[in-house]
């Protein structure tokens, strides 16, 4: 009985102390969200939902589990029970802190995103700070996570000794696993590079594969390209650093058209110039920074006439390009329908007969 008694007052004790911890626990989370949250007020309403969201929902965890882990030494346990808690416990502490930082390097990257607005139509240094924090943030949660696992794997001696004796016989099978996973890491390499030396950012305007569209995810392997008609392409991530591609927005996002048009020779140019000057003026689709109609090109049967005019990037281009070739087609089809492309016949002999 007093056995018993004894087992069931170690209990009680225990369970006091690691309630009593995790109550501070508690009080501290409280205290501390209570003062980042007025701090983070001030930031922007994105960092305040990230950081409500996030990082106080799972420090709500990490915080009790931290107190246990410092109370449990105190806690009456028996030893064999207080050492399989103690492992587990730690096991918690270092997935607690794994995902802690992964929420850490998110609200950092919120906070960058935050920062740099991509309302601009002009945003090159919004996209290239986007692009480089969102690459690294994702190579660093991917590192963090592999991280963690070891670590977690490790504390148990079992598998620390199996891990050796697999390092020991690797051989034949560590060169098949890297054959494997070489593109994987060439794709994991090739994030580093594009991080670093940007060769695409995030709403980049590209050309690949006969493709045009818009850059719109840079994941760990991966880019998800948003095609003009709103489908998507995904390519490895590796293919911007090995194969060639037009970037429309590289260094601005400004671009030109050009509108080709093939007429007879007896098209009055001038004319035709200044009518391209009008049609420009009555469209917000022109950035005025550009324009030009010149006869590019001559052959025996017709003349080509080359319409240049600026767009603010490549979306407007594309509308401007289509609008001012339905205007002048029309314009020559009301005012020159004889300068339109004709074939000629000569007739030698018929009038002789």
């Amino acid at each position: 009985m007093q056995y018993l008694l004894g087992d069931t007052r170690t209990l009680l004790i225990s369970a006091a102390i690691l309630a009593g911890a995790i109550a501070l626990a508690f009080v501290a989370h409280f205290a501390l969200f209570f003062v980042a949250e007025r701090i983070f007020q001030r930031k922007g309403k994105s960092t305040e939902s990230l950081f409500a969201k996030r990082a106080k929902k799972s420090t709500l965890v990490i915080f009790p589990l931290l107190a246990i882990v410092l109370a449990i030494p105190l806690a009456p346990l028996p030893a064999d029970l207080k050492s399989i808690v103690q492992h587990a416990l730690g096991l918690g502490v270092i997935a607690s802190v794994g995902w802690a930082i992964v929420i850490l390097t998110e609200l950092a990257g919120n906070i960058v995103f935050a920062r740099y607005s991509m309302d601009s139509p002009d945003n090159l240094s919004a996209r290239r700070v986007r692009t480089q924090t969102q690459v690294l943030q994702r190579i660093a949660s991917l590192t963090v996570s592999i991280v963690t696992v070891a670590v977690m794997l490790m504390t148990f001696p079992e598998v620390r000794h199996v891990g050796v004796s697999l390092l020991a016989s690797a051989g034949l099978a560590g060169l098949i696993v890297g054959m494997a996973a070489r593109s994987t890491l060439s794709n994991l390499i090739a994030g580093i590079q594009v991080a670093l030396t940007q060769p695409i950012r995030i709403e980049d305007a590209v050309v690949l594969e006969g493709e045009w569209g818009w850059i719109e995810e840079i994941n760990t392997t991966y880019v998800v390209v948003r095609l003009w008609d709103l489908r998507r392409l995904v390519v490895p991530l590796s293919y911007f650093i090995e194969k060639p591609f037009q970037s429309w927005t590289r260094t601005t996002a400004n671009l030109l058209g050009t509108v080709m048009i093939y007429v007879d020779y007896s098209v009055p140019v001038q004319e035709l110039r200044e009518e391209l000057y009008r049609i420009l003026e009555t469209t917000d689709l022109w950035d005025k920074k550009t324009w030009a109609l010149q006869v590019t090109d001559a052959t025996e049967h017709t003349i080509q006439i080359r319409a240049l005019m600026s767009a603010r990037n490549g979306p407007a281009a594309f509308d401007l390009r289509c609008y001012v070739r339905e205007k002048l087609v029309r314009f020559l089809q009301d005012k020159y329908s004889f300068a339109l492309p004709k074939h000629r016949q000569e007739l030698i002999g018929a009038a002789e007969k």
